[in-house]
């Protein structure tokens, strides 16, 4: 598979995450949406076991930065979940797609990746867009 048709089918299953954390916290609390949802990561997790030839790797550096993610991807979603219960989804799912920027900053800062004037741009425009999409 390529690059570009992962980064469609990753759109759409964020997407598609976004919406489904609504439904779920319309019926129950932020809390138990948030276990709920590390049951299906971990059945995706599996299915992704039982379908590769799966070998623990030892680098525990990679290990740490691997778990350091699942940390701020649970973080995350508990709050993702919990803004979700409280205001418009729509509202919500605009201002948490900025965290590109985070990471954007954080690269730029510590792995010293260059950002174009272009990528720039496109970040002044993702944010008044952000900005026009979140306000009634």
């Amino acid at each position: 598979m390529n690059w570009g048709l992962a980064t469609a089918l990753s759109l759409c299953s964020f997407g598609l995450w976004g919406f489904f954390t609504k439904l779920s916290v319309l019926h129950i609390d932020s809390k138990n949406a948030l276990i709920f949802q590390t049951v299906g990561v971990m059945i995706v997790g599996l299915m992704t076991l039982a379908l590769v030839n799966f070998k623990p790797t030892t680098d525990t550096k990679g290990i740490s930065y691997a778990v350091l993610t699942g940390v701020a991807y649970g973080v995350g979603c508990l709050f993702y979940f919990f803004a979700a219960s409280k205001g418009k989804i729509t509202t919500v799912v605009t201002l948490t797609a900025l965290y590109p920027l985070v990471t954007i900053v954080l690269a730029y800062i510590i792995l010293k990746e260059a950002v174009t004037f272009k990528q720039c741009m496109g970040i002044v425009l993702a944010c008044i867009a952000m900005l026009l999409m979140s306000t009634s």
